[in-house]
């Protein structure tokens, strides 16, 4: 049977990591992760309560297409407590995770061969959903110097029909300040190139709060998810908020694309919003973690690293050690049953020679992991 030319894209290499952890586990082996962007931590107990007690008086049918009026209105709240934003509540619309969130603003923004700028490095599910959608993803290689964040300098030359940027990035955990954020959405406008703005990991930072793309510029899609900060990975519910002229456009789509986000995962993720005091104490463990990841990791001789604002990753140049990064990770994943993502996930052109590490699990997995590191190293004769 013919295939399309769009449906052949590049792998998902942490969830090949992953598979490779879950076969080790089966065979008995304790694997510490530090591979996967998933908190350890289940949804907010309230959460699970109220979506419990619904469960047996409602029936859990379709909602309509831009989600439970409810949860878009919660949602407009949280932009007030958290950036003192008034946020008109019709612009929110919530997606079957941050991934539906691209879809939609991939194919509500461009056409068939579009170049849409993507940092690098960067999420690698960016380049193969505009791939598969039969747009050009445009690596911008970006510089340590600049904390692997783009900079408006970047895009001079640049045929783009659009830019997207994260931040806090992954796999960096960098941030862009309002001044470097206002300055890429500038020159996009200048462009006349859409602006796509991933805060999918707002409400974990360390130092200062992120800054929102909306807190700049209405003009703007802004995609957000409870997977991260909310710590609701496998619910997949997400949101955007899209300028006010693109509700109906974004609604069509969402209505023949996915007719509705899961239902029962609404009803969860609303009163997750309600939950602040257990999600901030999930923070202070990915702060400890943190702390912990940055001292431990250079005394296990990763040593040329990226420190991270927000998220809970660490990006780490590994370019002394190999310029194979999938066998490197193969490697710590045998012998010292550690799961970790090689840097070609992020970056197709650099990443052979970098390792992305996740601190997401639990404080005591983080502290055996990072001795095991140390281990793998000493073997190895990098440490002396």
């Amino acid at each position: 049977m013919k295939n399309s030319t769009r449906g052949s894209v590049d792998p998902f290499i942490v969830m090949d990591v992953m598979e490779s952890a879950r076969q080790l586990e089966a065979s008995g082996r304790r694997v510490i992760h530090m591979e996967v962007g998933q908190p350890s931590t289940s949804a907010p107990k309230a959460a699970l309560e109220t979506l419990g007690r619904t469960m047996s008086i409602d029936p859990m049918g379709y909602t309509v297409a831009l989600g439970l009026p409810s949860l878009r209105r919660k949602i407009a709240e949280l932009y007030d407590q958290w950036y003192g934003i008034s946020l008109n509540p019709d612009r929110v619309v919530i997606t079957s995770g941050s991934s539906a969130a691209f879809l939609l603003s991939f194919t509500s923004l461009f056409d068939s061969g579009d170049k849409v700028g993507i940092g690098a490095p960067g999420y690698p599910s960016y380049r193969q959903i505009l791939k598969s959608l039969g747009l050009c993803p445009v690596d911008i290689q970006t510089a340590p110097e600049n904390r692997y964040q783009p900079v408006s300098s970047d895009l001079n030359g640049r045929d783009l029909a659009g830019l997207l940027v994260a931040s806090p990035a992954n796999p960096t955990g960098t941030m862009l300040s309002k001044e470097a954020l206002s300055d890429l959405m500038t020159t996009c406008q200048s462009m006349n190139a859409a602006f796509i703005s991933d805060e999918i990991y707002h409400g974990i930072e360390y130092e200062k709060k992120a800054v929102t793309a909306l807190e700049i510029s209405d003009m703007c899609y802004v995609i957000n998810s409870f997977s991260k900060f909310f710590s609701m990975t496998g619910w997949r519910i997400g949101w955007m908020v899209v300028p006010e002229d693109h509700v109906r456009r974004i609604e069509r789509l969402a209505q023949n694309m996915f007719i509705c986000a899961p239902h029962v995962s609404q009803i969860a993720a609303l009163a997750a919003l309600d939950c602040p005091q257990e999600l901030d104490a999930n923070l202070e463990v990915y702060r400890e973690n943190r702390d912990l990841m940055l001292s431990g990791l250079p005394a296990a001789g990763f040593d040329t690293i990226a420190p991270p604002d927000g998220a809970f990753y660490i990006y780490a140049d590994v370019s002394k050690m190999t310029d194979d990064s999938l066998q490197f990770a193969r490697d710590i994943l045998n012998e010292a049953g550690v799961a970790v993502t090689p840097g070609l996930d992020f970056d197709p052109s650099r990443g052979a020679k970098t390792l992305r590490f996740s601190y997401a699990r639990s404080t005591e997995d983080i502290k055996e992991g990072l001795e095991r590191l140390k281990n793998f190293m000493q073997a190895r004769g990098y440490l002396f």
